[in-house]
């Protein structure tokens, strides 16, 4: 007789070979459990299917691949999001961008936003959802990336217009209030685009195959042809670019040009006004 193997077992087990918070997320996505069933039920039995499915997940998280594409989900700004390998995988650092530019619009009601670069649409969705008179619009070069994002408006209920475009390049004539980028800014000879995590995630959306700033600049070069007169333009970049961002931005006629610090002290996020 074949005896189903205890959920308990299973998680003693797997939290051997990865996080504890890992472990217990892909139980409760093959298992379909909550927090709080998985406490409460640790004598769970899982059948020879499950355990398979969580074997194969595990197995693929302990090479390094990440939880999100797993579970196939990710938490942003306390909403869950469809996240597949087509597109980043939601950061902390990412929350924080968004953030900035939401407390930016709290001064420019009625304001037309655009997000460079939307992948999933994390940043246009919050923006939309938590600044509602805001027009929203979403670009990407990605059409796979497009798709997830436009999953993940209509499953939110988010009113974002989502179009293909190199940066400008499909929005001649437009204007906006402010401007959001994340764009991709790891140098290609970086060695952490071989590691764990980022390996697995597009690169396309992580490296401009040159040295980083590439995308930065032709963003802060053209940006000014787009935004309206008092207009603002806010970026996410790397860790050790602030100073060439500002300076990108002071020699394109940005002013009250600035940078913030992430949550890790590091300089993350960079921009100014136009005009």
């Amino acid at each position: 007789m074949t005896h189903s193997l205890l959920l308990s077992a299973w998680l003693k087990t797997a939290r051997m070979e990865i996080d504890a918070l890992d472990a217990r997320l892909l139980a409760q996505h093959v298992l379909g459990l909550s927090h709080a069933e998985l406490i409460c039920r640790p004598e769970t039995s899982i059948d020879p299917t499950q355990q398979a499915i969580l074997d194969g997940l595990l197995a693929r998280r302990v090479r390094g691949e990440p939880l999100a594409y797993l579970v196939g989900k990710a938490r942003f700004r306390s909403r869950t999001f469809t996240i597949t390998p087509d597109v980043l995988v939601p950061r902390p650092e990412t929350e924080e961008l968004a953030g900035h530019a939401i407390n930016t619009l709290a001064a420019l009601p009625a304001a037309n936003v655009l997000d460079l670069g939307c992948g999933s649409g994390i940043i246009a969705i919050s923006i939309a959802l938590e600044c509602p008179q805001t027009k929203v619009t979403g670009v990407d070069l990605s059409n796979a990336a497009l798709a997830v994002a436009r999953a993940n408006a209509a499953t939110l209920a988010a009113p974002v217009e989502f179009r293909k475009s190199d940066w400008f390049s499909a929005l001649a004539g437009r204007r906006f209030h402010l401007i959001v980028a994340n764009p991709p800014y790891i140098a290609a000879a970086d060695p952490c685009l071989a590691g764990d995590g980022l390996r697995f995630e597009p690169r396309l959306a992580l490296t401009d195959e040159g040295d980083g700033l590439s995308c930065l600049r032709a963003i802060i070069r053209d940006a000014p042809h787009h935004l309206e007169s008092g207009g603002y333009l806010l970026c996410e970049h790397g860790h050790a670019q602030g100073k060439a961002v500002r300076q990108l931005l002071a020699d394109a006629g940005f002013a009250t040009v600035q940078s913030w610090l992430d949550l890790s002290g590091n300089e993350r996020f960079s921009g100014g006004k136009y005009g």
